[in-house]
């Protein structure tokens, strides 16, 4: 019983409220009896004085008897002006004055509640109280009648009672009703919630049409739904990124180990045929490429991170000077406009430049265009090769980690596959873009920085 008390919010506020509404009842039936005792009491004493004046008027006419008649009341008494009792009733007779209390002086009437009077021990009486003014003096009538008892009567009592009752039936019964049909939608929600699996995708929450606080839960359960929905996709979309990255990184890795331990093998077999030379430069060019794929790999590890890097003002056009120093197999051709500087990481946006130039090498027929140039408060970095271009659809393929497209821009041609992966990371660690844009030919990767003035990317 305790539990269901402890679990049952519909038990828990019509108990509530059918204790409220007793202790309502209990106030008011207090002060409806109060007042019903106080009008009953008038009424009483108005009933004693009127029988009590019909002695009143015997005394005036000199035809008192020696007995009276009770008329319905306990007791009638009539003293003299010397204070003795000269006539009463059979419940009085021989006994003393029963009261001095009453009548006040200069008061002609009276009436108390009086109680331990001698001839009603224990009980308490209505006294009413009248002067008779006589010739030898002034005569007092009492009269005694039961006082009206706190309750009224039985029937007073029992329909405050059987009020009472139905009023806290009835409160419970109402809540009942009132918090079943406001927590009804509640029970639905929490049913459809207990539904939901993890692969449930699209479920939601029923709505109710009224327009209060469950509602307002229930839509705020449904966003919580749909925001857990687009998260769990966007996870197991991360997964399986992670997954597909997992298993070429481990292609990638593979490759080199195979073609040394072939090489090695090979050589061991016909060590007296071997040219152990170009064996060790094939072996050292398959160790090259496997130690470029790890350097890529903790570099991206380390731009995942976020870890943090020394910012200081670079300027792009200096930094491309530097960069297209080198030779190379094609011909860079730039175009810089001065005092274009951004706030960075010098050898990060050095990586990036490094990481575009290599992959327009790989690809350009004849030359590569590099442009510095300020635009909108930003820095804009340009590099355009002559070569065959990238399809629309696979723009942002190439920037997935060793992406393999068809034959003309694969990674084979020399990369590791994660040169433009880490270009857009830092790019984006530096608040900036980095993406492909239009071209009349060959691919045009576009680098946007916000300048040190200049608004967030």
């Amino acid at each position: 019983m305790k539990t269901r008390l402890r679990r049952s919010l519909r038990t828990r506020l019509a108990l509530l409220a059918g204790i409220a509404m007793l202790l309502l009842n209990i106030v008011v039936s207090t002060f409806v009896l109060y007042g019903i005792r106080d009008k009953a009491a008038d009424i009483r004493a108005l009933e004693v004085s009127s029988k009590a004046l019909r002695v009143l008027l015997m005394v005036k006419r000199n035809r008192l008897p020696r007995v009276l008649d009770p008329s319905g009341l306990d007791g009638m008494q009539v003293v003299d002006p010397a204070g003795r009792a000269v006539s009463w009733t059979p419940s009085l007779a021989g006994k003393p004055r029963q009261t001095t209390a009453i009548p006040h002086p200069n008061q002609a009437n009276d009436v108390a509640e009086l109680c331990d009077l001698p001839a009603f021990p224990g009980r308490c009486q209505i006294v009413s109280s009248l002067r008779a003014y006589q010739p030898d003096g002034t005569w007092i009538i009492y009269a005694f009648d039961p006082t009206v008892p706190w309750y009224v009567s039985p029937q007073v009592i029992t329909f405050e009672i059987c009020m009472t009752a139905a009023l806290v039936a009835l409160t419970w019964f109402g809540v009942s009703r009132v918090v079943d049909r406001t927590l009804a939608p509640v029970s639905s929600i929490t049913k459809r919630l207990a539904e939901i699996t993890v692969g449930g995708g699209g479920m939601r929450v029923p709505v109710p049409e009224t327009d209060d606080e469950i509602r307002a839960l229930a839509e705020t359960a449904n966003q919580t739904l749909e925001r857990l929905e687009t998260a769990l996709e966007q996870q197991e979309a991360a997964m399986e990124q992670q997954r597909r990255f997992t298993g070429d990184a481990s292609h990638d890795l593979r490759s080199p180990i195979t073609a040394m331990r072939a090489q090695v093998e090979d050589a061991m077999l016909h060590p007296e045929d071997t040219d152990w030379q170009e064996t060790g430069s094939e072996v050292l060019a398959s160790l090259d490429r496997l130690q470029a794929i790890v350097a890529d790999l903790l570099t991206l590890t380390r731009l995942d991170a976020g870890a943090p890097s020394p910012r200081e003002p670079v300027n792009l056009g200096e930094l491309v000077v530097t960069e297209t120093a080198r030779p190379r197999t094609k011909r860079v051709v730039t175009s810089l406009q001065g005092g274009v500087v951004v706030m960075g990481d010098r050898l990060q946006l050095a990586r990036l430049l490094t990481n575009l130039l290599d992959n327009a090498e790989r690809h350009a027929e004849t030359r590569i265009i590099v442009t510095v140039r300020r635009q909108n408060g930003q820095a804009v970095l340009e590099v355009l090769d002559d070569g065959a271009g990238i399809a629309r659809d696979q723009r942002d393929i190439v920037f997935q980690r060793f992406t393999r497209l068809d034959d003309s821009r694969n990674r084979d041609a020399g990369g590791t596959g994660l040169g433009l992966p880490i270009a857009r990371e830092i790019a984006m660690a530096h608040h900036g873009t980095l993406t492909i844009e239009d071209s009349n030919t060959g691919a045009r990767f576009v680098l946007r920085i916000p300048g040190p003035n200049g608004p967030a990317a």
